[in-house]
């Protein structure tokens, strides 16, 4: 019998997940409704911020859009964002009628970099964009300097980042817009989702507005038991509301939060041990001053092993280990290249990060069998 695939970001769901879920079932409250609202205001508290402070939304796609709407920005302005990121991240702002500027990222970190994100503020930038990759902390202290000093917005990616810290402070709550993904793979799950976090609970306001057609009272009010209110359409929004049964998972992967961090701390300190002395760059350790959320293990094949990264993630599959990679630099996509015109070796690091990276499993689902495997057979691949 052959041995177990282990997939690639599989999530951790419990009973409670599954119960919560049935209860939502149960009581034919599915879309957004009273468990949204609960999850909302357990996001705030582990966040250390007001109820009014978040809005669920269906996407941290959706949540970038709606903060740089929120934020004014649109036709004629730029946003400073990474060139090591997810599509999404240059696609809110397209969406948003804005023009995006990438800046290369910086080695180790895989963040974006500071040095060169002051060299491309114009007098049309409205904002930056960064990314906490992987759950590594960007330096928001250095970042809010450059901020306050040319006048822009700040809104932080946390995709990768619910639980990570920088200098004390839980990312997303000291910029004006903190964007959150629930995605399959992220360390807690929905299936689909995200959240916003704001400075300002007027941008909350709208942006739960937004994230329902624009309408004045979403459905929960309108047809709950306190009788029905007649909405009006106040802008043109978007359907990007989370659903009760998304939240009814939500409410205890947050429950579960640090215990499954401290879960992803072992494994990720076991493989930064036990994969010494390959031909591999293993990820960048958090400085003292920060906490990292531990979402990703992407290690750089280097150009003197054996395998291309490639050819790595091949074999690794075929030993019924998943594999990912992230990312591909975004210059590296046709689509950007005919838009913007950019070029990978325009940004040098990004480009060499993807197409060298790829990331083994992290999750908290992980017996120490299943990291003995595959630190194994990563060992006899590139040995």
């Amino acid at each position: 019998m052959s041995e177990k695939f282990i997939v690639f970001g599989q999530p951790l769901i419990e009973q409670p997940e599954i119960d919560e879920v049935v209860d939502s079932m149960t009581a034919r409250w599915l879309g957004t409704g009273p468990k949204v609202q609960d999850f909302e205001q357990r996001f705030a508290a582990y966040k250390g911020v007001s109820p009014e402070s978040v809005a669920a939304v269906n996407s941290c796609t959706a949540a970038m859009h709606v903060s740089l709407i929120a934020s004014g920005i649109g036709t004629g302005d730029e946003v400073i964002t990474t060139a090591m990121t997810f599509a999404s991240t240059v696609n809110a702002i397209v969406h948003a009628g804005a023009t995006p500027v990438l800046a290369d990222a910086e080695p180790g970190s895989m963040n974006i970099n500071l040095q060169e994100v002051e060299g491309r503020i114009t007098e049309r930038t409205r904002a930056i964009l960064p990314v906490h990759f992987a759950g590594h902390p960007l330096d928001t202290d250095a970042l809010s300097a450059i901020a306050h000093k040319h006048g822009l917005k700040i809104i932080e990616d946390c995709a990768h980042a619910i639980e990570t810290e920088s200098n004390g402070i839980k990312a997303g709550t000291a910029s004006d817009f903190g964007c959150f993904s629930f995605y399959a793979t992220k360390n807690v799950t929905t299936g689909e989702g995200g959240m916003v976090l704001a400075k300002r609970p007027e941008d909350i306001h709208r942006i739960k507005r937004l994230a329902l057609h624009g309408l004045s009272q979403d459905a929960w009010h309108r047809y709950s038991d306190k009788g029905f209110k007649h909405y009006r359409v106040t802008e043109c929004g978007f359907k990007y509301n989370m659903m009760d049964m998304q939240a009814a998972i939500g409410i205890h992967q947050l429950a579960r939060v640090e215990d499954n961090w401290l879960t992803r701390r072992h494994i990720w300190n076991r493989y930064q041990e036990e994969l010494l002395g390959l031909p591999l760059t293993l990820p960048a350790r958090p400085v003292a001053a920060h906490r990292h959320g531990y979402h990703l293990f992407p290690i750089l094949i280097k150009p003197e092993a054996s395998l291309t990264r490639d050819e790595f993630m091949e074999q690794m599959t075929d030993h019924r280990i998943g594999v990912g990679v992230h990312y591909l630099s975004i210059p590296e996509h046709p689509c950007y290249q005919e838009r913007f015109g950019w070029k990978p070796g325009d940004y040098p690091v990004a480009s060499d990060i993807g197409q060298r990276t790829v990331s083994i499993p992290l999750q908290a689902g992980l017996s120490d069998a299943d990291v003995d495997r595959i630190v194994a057979t990563v060992r006899s691949l590139l040995s």
